[in-house]
């Protein structure tokens, strides 16, 4: 495995304060970046100094979205140390993600070094603050300069981090989700269970249509009927109905998210009836009206654990849980939040530390 090449920045960027963070705007000193042939393979692993890229105005990236990436975060602990949560379940998923887009697999040993050895350089860079992180953006995009429809025959992969606050300005309290009836965002056989970018950027007109009315996000259905219920475009959900959680089953068209699995394995750890399958939007208003729907929440990596407190669908809108954070969404995001941030122990061994 080829050595990573350290290169450091002369200066050092002044570090935000607490009050300045917000979700993805600001970044530490350095950044990773390897780069592919087809005849060469990956290859000259290097961290750089935080710089602009210079590519080619034909590179594929521009033209044909052929691009993957991944979020993460590391956490400070009250010791002054700092873990990663699960990045082996997130390089995993770049390389599922770049195997859709058809682009070459990373030797997830070595994306793993490139992670840790960036955060350790740039780990003063660690928000200490209560529900503060140090985001870790990985990414791969297409470089080759060809406007024919094709794989890139080149790429590169680079990693930036960036300190963040809450996601969500709400935080743990509860947010009000619109659901979205008009527009699709994926179909199975599509790309909606790779984590690549035409997915999200397939969102942002809806999410700008709420976004006005007062709403956080957008809740997608399926793409064939509009009825079954898939994710949130940061989350994957979850609802508590009648003692029972239920989340929607993988199938193809939902992003298998690194919280998601966590929150599945936390559940049936404390012995709550977990399953997975189709969820209707239908089957959720219906079990509101009878007061059988005791919680929603998204789960994801930016988010963790976000209450939903209100769902708007097809010109009604109910109220989940009065308006408030439910006992299990609470208990999950500080369970989770306790894990990520050495509070609470670990059983599953999710955590790995930076030296």
């Amino acid at each position: 495995m080829e050595k990573i090449k350290i290169t450091k920045s002369e200066t050092s960027k002044s570090k935000p304060t607490t009050d300045q963070l917000e979700f993805g705007r600001i970044f530490t000193d350095h950044m990773f970046i390897m780069d592919y042939s087809a005849d060469k393979g990956w290859h000259e692993p290097r961290i750089i100094p935080y710089q602009p890229l210079t590519l080619d105005p034909a590179s594929i990236i521009f033209h044909y979205g052929q691009t993957v990436f991944e979020g993460l975060k590391a956490y400070l602990t009250p010791e002054g140390k700092v873990k990663l949560f699960r990045p082996g379940k997130n390089m995993q998923r770049l390389n599922r993600s770049n195997d859709r887009m058809c682009m070459p697999a990373i030797d997830e040993t070595l994306a793993l070094e490139a992670i840790t050895t960036l955060v350790s350089l740039d780990k003063e860079w660690v928000p200490s603050a209560e529900g503060t992180s140090l985001y870790i953006r990985p990414f791969v995009i297409a470089t080759e300069p060809y406007l024919g429809v094709a794989p890139s025959k080149n790429y590169q992969f680079i990693i930036i981090l960036s300190p963040v606050g809450a996601y969500y300005k709400e935080g743990i309290n509860p947010v009000k989700i619109a659901v979205e009836n008009t527009f699709v965002r994926a179909v199975a056989g599509g790309t909606g269970e790779a984590k690549t970018a035409g997915n999200y950027a397939s969102s942002l007109k809806a999410q700008e249509m709420v976004a006005d009315k007062g709403f956080a996000q957008v809740l997608w259905l399926d793409g064939v009927e509009k009825k079954y219920i898939e994710e949130v475009g940061s989350m994957n959900v979850f609802f508590k109905i009648d003692g029972e959680l239920i989340t929607p089953a993988l199938n193809g068209s939902i992003l298998e998210g690194v919280t998601r699995s966590s929150v599945i394995d936390l559940l049936k750890h404390w012995d709550y009836p977990v399953n997975e399958r189709r969820v209707s939007m239908e089957e959720v208003f219906e079990a509101a009206k009878h007061g059988k729907l005791e919680e929603a929440f998204g789960s994801g990596t930016a988010a963790v654990i976000s209450p939903i407190g209100e769902l708007s669908w097809n010109g009604e809108s109910i109220e989940v849980n009065g308006g408030a954070t439910g006992p299990v969404a609470r208990k999950l995001y500080t369970t989770l939040t306790g894990i990520q941030t050495g509070k609470q122990p670990d059983p599953f061994n999710w955590t790995i530390d930076i030296d």
